[in-house]
Order: C-alpha cells, then structure tokens, then sequence
C-alpha cells in the first residue's frame, strides 16, 4: 500500500521560501504522477503542480506559474516542491497524492484522479 508523508512546511515572512518533501513508502514511484494540492480554511482543494513519472513532464497553476518548482528524484521516491517569493495567498495546507498512470500520460489537475494523498503539511506566509 503506497503511504505519502509531506514535510517541509513551516511559517515564513512574505518573500520568503520553502521546499516540500513528498516521500512515498510501500510502493515505487516510478508509475506515478504527484500532484502538489493546497487547502486554505474554508476554500476548496486546488492543485498548484503535478509531474509525470519520469519528471519530463509538469504543470503549475496560474497563481504559482515562475514561483514555484515541483521535481521529483525517483532513486529516493520523493517529490519536492520548492517555493519561492511567497505570498500570504500562498497559506494553506500542502497536500500530495499520487496517481498511477501508463507511460505517456499527462499529469491531471483533476483531485479525482489521485488516489493516494498524505496527510498535509502548513504552510504560513505572515508578516
């Protein structure tokens, strides 16, 4: 059974950056597309990233597009996402989820194609 535990959040003054970690156990990596989701309180779960297997592949959302970097290093079956120039906008719980996928396939922004998720981690972006 494929467990993901994120890790890497933390508090931050606005500017200021941070890498999450997306560490998968039970299972390899290598068939899944990670997606990077955030929760603010009292919004919806929206998608900020996603990567295809083998890495060649990614996506960002607008509101993160030249901020942020989502790569993965399948040797040791993590996910980052590396945050810069961070927004108080940018506050909320970091979730990812992993979709297995055949080779070719896109990654989705769509929470209904994950099946695996982790339990979150914090992000605050505060003066």
């Amino acid at each position: 059974q494929l467990q993901l535990v994120e890790s890497g959040g933390g508090s931050v003054q606005p500017g200021g950056s941070l890498r999450l970690s997306c560490v998968a156990s039970g299972v390899t990596l290598d068939y899944y597309n990670i997606g990077w989701f955030r929760q603010a309180p009292g919004k919806e779960r929206e998608a900020v990233s996603c990567i295809s297997p083998g890495g060649g592949r990614t996506r960002y959302a607008d509101s993160v597009k030249g901020r942020f970097t989502i790569s993965r290093d399948n040797a040791k079956n993590t996910v980052y996402l590396q945050m810069n120039s961070l927004k108080p906008e940018d506050t909320a719980a970091y979730y990812c989820a992993a979709d297995r996928v055949s080779a070719g396939d896109p990654c989705y922004f769509s929470k209904s194609a994950y099946d695996y998720w982790g339990q979150g981690t914090q992000v605050t972006v505060s003066s």
